[in-house]
């Protein structure tokens, strides 16, 4: 299976703070990652390395093959085959859903007015929005802003799309329409890497789950093992406060 991910002895620090401790990742064509872990474990500054939003102090990332931690990498023209969601939707407010969607196929992708439109209908018609095109930003609910930054970064035809605990910032009544459109990505054989704390689209949609703690991977593999068997305590007492956050151990 080819990767389109391939991380290599990635380390990343703020300050003293030793966020990333030799990450060795791959994620392959058509395969749906999830990552979970604590708060401060690494693992959006894990997502945001690898399309250099971060800049790594040691290691390499490759996207389709390309070192694009090298110098000599032209990062504009390897970002074009990555697509990012973010917690918050960063959408532009001053313009509408249609040019949120347009805008930087025009700019980036050169492509006319006319095709850029036709491309944006299309994923705004997959996220379920094809009736808001001409409303803006303040004019949506949250999960409605975070299906067209969906629609927005699919608009650029990506390789991978990486997705940043996506629904963290939505009232819970609105997560469900935006993993319902993450699952038919999943079903339709995108390459997904996500950052998320929902267990149970992980579990679901997931062919990989990588536990993280303290910038370190501690394990990965099926979901069925890593969530409903995992090989360690550190997963293990993380997972109970997470899937029974009203547990209470015995004194």
């Amino acid at each position: 299976m080819t990767e389109l991910i391939e991380i290599k002895n990635l380390n990343k620090s703020f300050g003293t703070n030793h966020v990333l401790r030799g990450i060795d990742f791959t994620v392959s064509q058509g395969e749906v990652v999830c990552v979970i872990g604590p708060s401060g474990s690494g693992k959006s500054t894990l997502l945001r390395c690898v399309n250099l939003l971060e800049q790594p102090e040691e290691g390499q990332v490759f996207v389709r093959g390309e070192d694009i931690t090298d110098r000599d990498c032209h990062l504009d023209d390897a970002r074009k085959h990555i697509g990012m969601v973010f917690q918050q939707f960063n959408l532009f407010p001053h313009l509408n859903v249609l040019a949120n969607c347009t805008i930087a196929q025009t700019t980036v992708l050169r492509r006319s007015a006319a095709e850029a439109e036709q491309v944006a209908r299309a994923n705004l018609d997959r996220v379920g929005l094809n009736d808001k095109v001409t409303a803006y930003p303040a004019q949506l609910s949250g999960g409605q802003q975070q299906r067209v930054a969906i629609a927005r970064a699919l608009s650029m035809d990506p390789a991978v799309m990486l997705f940043d605990e996506p629904t963290s910032a939505l009232d819970p009544e609105l997560v469900g329409d935006v993993l319902t459109v993450m699952r038919k990505l999943a079903l339709d054989g995108m390459t997904m890497l996500v950052v998320t704390h929902e267990m149970a689209f992980a579990r679901e949609v997931a062919d990989r789950v990588v536990f993280m703690d303290d910038g370190v991977i501690v394990e990965q593999g099926p979901p069925a093992e890593v969530i409903g068997n995992p090989s360690h305590e550190r997963t293990r007492v993380f997972l109970k406060r997470v899937l029974d956050p009203t547990h209470v151990e015995p004194t």
